[in-house]
């Protein structure tokens, strides 16, 4: 059964969508822990981040930070920082989630209650600053 993100990626289920190439994908996490929190996962349904062959993964991480030089320059913060849990859903993803302390990263926290209009404009941001 496909994961959440692959259906996603499909287009079955809506997303706020930053980028994507031919093999990854990036979009707004909607339930975030900061504005701009992205998601940036490989196309290709892989449970576990250390399975992905080292090309891909080498691939993944280069453009998520691709992803992350973006959303620094549409997202005031001081870092973006990077988590990797990946027990949540079955398909390797990176958090990308702007931070100003330390605990801007701790999942525990509530998450933010944003609106369609707002994710909408965060998106564009972060889209208008890739280049």
């Amino acid at each position: 059964m496909a994961s959440i993100f692959t259906k996603i990626i499909l287009g079955e289920i809506p997303c706020y969508k930053i980028a994507e190439d031919e093999n990854y994908f990036a979009f707004l996490d909607l339930n975030p822990l900061a504005k701009g929190h992205t998601l940036v996962v490989p196309k290709k349904e892989i449970d576990y981040i250390f399975d992905i062959d080292d090309a891909a993964h080498a691939e993944l991480w280069n453009f998520a930070k691709r992803i992350s030089r973006a959303i620094e320059k549409a997202v005031p913060c001081k870092r973006i920082g990077v988590a990797v849990i990946g027990l949540e859903v079955p398909h390797a993803h990176i958090h990308l989630i702007p931070m100003n302390r330390i605990s801007d990263l701790n999942f525990a926290s509530p998450k933010l209650e944003l609106g369609k209009e707002e994710l909408e404009s965060i998106a564009k941001k972060i889209r208008s600053e890739l280049s």
